[in-house]
């Protein structure tokens, strides 16, 4: 039983910490929300930690200082966090690490944990409960209330408060509710505070029993305000108050469900700005006029319908944090960095002059390291990141932020897609201020709809109903649309109802599980069905989804 957690007890933490996730992993990829092949939060996790204890490494003149100890792991997760999963566990890391004391007893651990919960609620641009910020808020919570020094009281109580506030996860997201488990990521959580406690008091803990299967009926909503407007932006705003003045009534004048809150406690204080529109341009350029904004989203409102309340990762749309750091000394040259997967996408964003990021070992997404070094590597000093994956984007930003440290004005167009990219880098123009041409990419990528075809790997209920494993998948924008037995049936069927609420020009990328004759059939049955349809194709050779869609 230790009273304080010292440098040796906080290495012994994450070596714990990282076995646990390894004999943890399948499961947690198991609890993917989607029946899609490559959910793999608990992978993500595995390969930040992993980062995490080999930043240790070599570190041996920190082995008698905790608080140095534990800043080393907390950098270690960021430069190589995977997934948005694996970021916010390097947020919680960070935040533990700048409040600790060399011994720490269980009121120290009371603060670090209240401050992780803060850090990691910073990391996300629209925090949801549900998730893995739940589940690290209510271990805060129960610590703070513990009100002991001592340490195995703290330990017990944060975690004890984490496994019940991840049970409670399917009760606060419908998306969880109907495919019947809890979030992964919390699940995650649950596992490093689960071996906290085991360092702490020599005794593990009792395993969690199986998620059973908790029902909740489906709740579909559309956020209030006018039909007339088609997209929400959000972002963070640096700006003195006169300027927020002059902003709200601007934005007023384009839109409605206008909020703009200020954080305050600082002297350019900081702002939460909301508002619908149809212009997400003119609504991005008041911010600019106003001050810095960051952490900019968004979202299309879907005409499918959608379950409430939903995650919300920022959707393709303007630059998340692209304005450049005051004063910065940055290199000229402008480059874009681009993640893909598969070879056929990777030489058609180098044809288009973009630095290609390849996924991490076994398909993984790429590390904030991966991504930070290839936003170095292209000699600009201006870059822009186009993750292509919402499991992205959240790596794509920490990386942005570190370069940004560096001098290098990096800002991330948050696309969820391949087609998102590319439409973006087609109205690309070196000729533009740099902040205007990233405006004109987010403002394309958000005017991109896009889906995919995939095979389900397990049974699952979806809003589109009950798919077996084998079943063919037609996803809208992250959102089983379809089920069906047949490919090429199932693919008309998706093209079909994509093109019924508008477009004029199609992207079909077809990937590496593709059969032969797939892209002919679709492209006869564009030109029968929608012959005015502009048609582009390519073969991407992407794993897991025979077809990628974009309709612009």
């Amino acid at each position: 039983m230790l009273d304080r957690l010292d440098a040796a007890a906080v290495r012994r933490w994450c070596a714990v910490g990282l076995a646990g996730l390894r004999e943890h992993q399948d499961e947690i990829d198991e609890l993917n929300v989607y029946p899609v092949p490559d959910g793999d939060t608990g992978t993500n996790l595995v390969l930040t930690v992993e980062a995490a204890v080999g930043a240790l490494d070599g570190a041996a003149g920190s082995e008698g200082d905790a608080t140095a100890v534990l800043g080393r792991l907390a950098r270690g997760a960021l430069l190589g966090a995977r997934g948005n999963s694996g970021v916010i566990v390097a947020q919680v890391l960070a935040g533990m690490a700048s409040v600790w004391a060399p011994a720490a007893g269980g009121r120290v651990l009371a603060r670090a944990l209240a401050e992780a919960a803060d850090a990691a609620y910073r990391a996300v641009a629209a925090p949801v409960e549900g998730t893995v910020l739940t589940v690290v808020r209510a271990a805060a919570d129960a610590a703070a209330r513990a009100d002991s020094d001592d340490l195995a009281t703290v330990v017990r109580a944060a975690a004890g408060a984490a496994r019940e506030a991840l049970a409670r996860t399917p009760e606060m997201l419908p998306a969880l509710a109907r495919a019947g488990v809890v979030d992964a990521g919390g699940r995650g959580l649950v596992v490093l505070l689960d071996a906290l406690v085991e360092v702490a008091t020599g005794e593990p803990l009792p395993p969690l029993p199986p998620a059973g299967p908790h029902r909740l009926p489906l709740s579909v909503v559309r956020e209030t305000g006018s039909d007339e407007y088609a997209y929400e932006v959000q972002y963070l705003l640096d700006a003195p108050a006169d300027a927020v003045d002059l902003l709200t009534r601007a934005l007023g004048r384009l839109g409605d469900s206008l909020v703009v809150v200020g954080a305050g406690g600082a002297p350019i204080p900081t702002w939460n700005v909301h508002v619908h529109v149809n212009d997400v341009g003119a609504a991005i350029e008041a911010g600019v006029e106003a001050g810095r904004p960051h952490r900019i989203s968004v979202t299309r409102f879907a005409d499918q319908a959608r379950p409430a309340p939903a995650p919300a990762p920022p959707a393709a749309g303007p630059a998340h944090g692209w304005a450049a750091d005051a004063g910065a000394t940055r290199a000229e040259g402008r480059a874009v960095v681009v993640v893909a997967e598969g070879p056929g996408l990777a030489a058609l964003f180098e044809t288009e002059g973009a630095v290609v990021v390849h996924p991490g070992p076994a398909g993984s997404a790429p590390s904030t390291g991966q991504l930070l070094a290839a936003i170095r590597a292209s000699g600009a000093g201006r870059v822009v990141v186009l993750p292509n994956d919402p499991n992205v984007i959240a790596a794509a930003n920490a990386a942005a932020a570190e370069a940004r440290a560096g001098h290098v004005h990096a800002g991330v167009v948050p696309t969820r897609s391949p087609v998102q990219a590319l439409a973006a880098l087609a109205v690309r123009d070196p000729g533009r201020r740099f902040e205007d041409d990233v405006i004109a990419m987010a403002e394309a990528a958000g005017a991109c709809r896009y889906a995919e075809v995939t095979v389900a790997g397990r049974e699952a209920l979806t809003v589109a109903g009950r798919c077996q494993p084998g079943d063919i998948l037609g996803l809208v924008e992250g959102e089983v649309n379809l089920i069906g037995q047949d490919l090429t049936q199932t693919c008309r069927q998706l093209l079909d109802r994509l093109l019924s609420g508008g477009g004029e020009l199609v992207t079909l990328l077809t990937g590496e599980p593709a059969p032969d004759g797939l892209l002919g059939a679709l492209t006869a049955h564009l030109a029968a069905t929608w012959p005015f349809v502009e048609v582009q194709c390519h073969h991407g050779g992407q794993p897991h989804y025979p077809l990628l869609v974009g309709v612009e």
